[in-house]
């Protein structure tokens, strides 16, 4: 009976192990989520090249994303001031209370942060925004799918989305990058150029700049 309880609890930890490395193979590596995905390492995509997350409805599409609509994982990312959180999902970290205030206790949730108002700086351009004050990106279905996730990342005051054509079998999918300045067209220098696994040379598509309000 040892024998196979230990069994057992052998198999239950390996089927877990390989559940969280098919699923989220970039939190396996870095320990934990909150870790992972915090401002120390740009919300998971300290190179500007490699996508940190997927905000959408079709995880399918980024298998090897932390999918930022996963209830588990954002009830995790939620729960930890630090870390990137997802939209439309609730804050359950507390805020810090002085030690005198004993009367008005916090709640257990954080309000979410208010919606911006986004102005575009610039449409349809084949460059992405290349600038020093950049913080994270990753890839969402829509744009209304990017303007949520600047409206949840502290500092973010503008975002940039395009098309990165790649190689990805055409991907629908859109990168979304967020900044901490608003930028014009004239920074939209970054126009792909390079070869993928395949042979293919990647362009960029669609580029469009939000600033907000």
């Amino acid at each position: 009976m040892k024998l196979l309880s230990a069994l057992v609890a052998v198999l239950t930890v390996s089927c877990a192990s390989a559940a969280i490395t098919v699923r989220f193979p970039k939190l396996k590596r870095d320990g934990t989520s909150a870790l992972s995905l915090s401002e120390a390492n740009h919300y998971g995509s300290p190179a500007p090249f490699v996508p940190g997350w997927y905000y959408g409805n079709t995880p399918s599409l980024a298998p090897d994303l932390p999918w930022l609509k996963d209830k588990s994982l954002c009830a995790t990312l939620n729960s930890n001031a630090a870390s990137l959180h997802c939209p439309n999902f609730p804050l359950t970290y507390l805020k810090p209370t002085r030690r005198q205030d004993t009367t008005n206790p916090q709640p257990s949730q954080v309000p979410p942060p208010p919606s911006g108002v986004y102005t575009p700086t610039f449409t349809g351009l084949t460059g992405a925004i290349q600038a020093d004050d950049y913080i994270t990106f990753g890839l969402v279905d829509t744009v209304q799918d990017c303007e949520q996730m600047c409206d949840g990342v502290s500092g973010c005051a503008f975002f940039n989305t395009y098309h990165d054509v790649n190689g990805k079998d055409g991907s629908p999918l859109l990168t979304c990058s967020l900044y901490a300045s608003c930028h014009g067209a004239e920074l939209a220098t970054n126009t792909g150029g390079q070869t993928q696994p395949d042979g293919s040379v990647n362009f960029i598509t669609d580029s469009d700049g939000y600033c907000k309000a």
